[in-house]
């Protein structure tokens, strides 16, 4: 029992997130707040911009970043974490129940960097996805509900704008209203947020969502305010081509998780993924050859450039 609800214990996760709404309204109504929120337009000074399948767990006195941030998110969970003592915060977005076994290290990251503050609980705010046609969002919530359930420290339930609360019918189909949201790790404010900017190595980490790499990548020190990609390895395909000859829309229609609710920009950062991996198709011999991660720290004008890091 160490999922919190309205302060109290649950005996077991919420199997569907109308079922939560009925047992915690005040969850009805923060979620209904929050997607009434419209949507900040972030710009890329002091921002750690993740991708899904990745996460990030940063300081408050961090120097170097400001604002956790991802959005495009249609099915895909953004799952916030916050320690109320240490003021840390950890962003990860996952898009599968196979990346769900990410959550126990994204507590023990929050954990790690709130050692030696003794008072604080942890926060959870979960927040993505909708009541697509498919059913895909709704497990997913119904999935990660369940693994922090399973966790064996206390996790205080405070924002679920999901299933129902974050969906609008149009044209008689259902869409999400938030598709993205930033983390001020400074100030604790947690918003509706879109960021132009999707930070380095753009194509080579989309690589992962086509490529059977679920794990959760862990993206950034902290500590050093050091941003490290991969090493990401994948097995040479011989069907890229063949995707690249498609129109957009059967891009569109067979690799999203939810096409009637899609974003305009998909196909593009399909197509860059895809030709990434057309392009590298060894990318142990031409991007990580000696097997380390690639590093970026931000400038003095908020970009990330990449350095060497031992």
């Amino acid at each position: 029992m160490v999922l919190v609800i309205g302060g109290m214990a649950v005996d077991e996760a919420p199997n569907d997130s109308r079922n939560l709404f009925h047992a915690a309204p005040h969850l009805k109504e923060a979620a209904a707040h929050f997607s009434s929120m419209s949507p900040k337009i972030m710009p890329s000074q002091g921002l750690l911009y993740l991708h899904p399948r990745e996460y990030a767990a940063v300081m408050p006195q961090d120097k170097y970043v400001t604002i956790l941030g991802t959005d495009d998110c249609t099915t895909n969970l953004m799952i916030v974490l916050r320690h109320t003592g240490s003021g840390a915060f950890c962003l990860g977005c996952v898009d599968g129940a196979d990346t769900v076994s990410g959550i126990t290290p994204l507590i023990a990251r929050i954990q790690e960097l709130s050692l030696g503050y003794p008072e604080g609980r942890l926060e959870l705010h979960l927040i993505g996805g909708f009541l697509d046609l498919r059913g895909f969002s709704e497990r997913l919530v119904v999935y990660v509900l369940h693994a922090f359930q399973k966790e064996p420290v206390e996790v205080d339930l405070v924002l679920a704008c999901v299933g129902d609360m974050n969906t609008i019918v149009r044209n008689e189909l259902a869409w999400p209203i938030v598709y993205g949201i930033g983390v001020n790790v400074k100030t604790g404010e947690i918003f509706p947020a879109t960021f132009p900017d999707k930070g380095p190595d753009m194509a080579l980490r989309s690589t992962r969502q086509f490529t059977g790499n679920v794990q959760l990548m862990d993206l950034y020190d902290t500590s050093n305010g050091v941003l490290r990609v991969g090493p990401i390895h994948y097995p040479p395909s011989r069907g890229i081509e063949l995707w690249l000859e498609q129109a957009d829309d059967i891009l569109v229609a067979h690799l999203s998780f939810a096409p009637e609710a899609e974003l305009p920009n998909f196909p593009m950062k399909a197509r860059s993924a895809l030709k990434h991996i057309r392009d590298h198709p060894f990318p142990a011999i031409t991007i990580f050859p000696d097997n380390r991660p690639r590093y970026f720290r931000k400038d003095e004008a908020g970009n990330w450039i990449q350095v060497r890091f031992c």
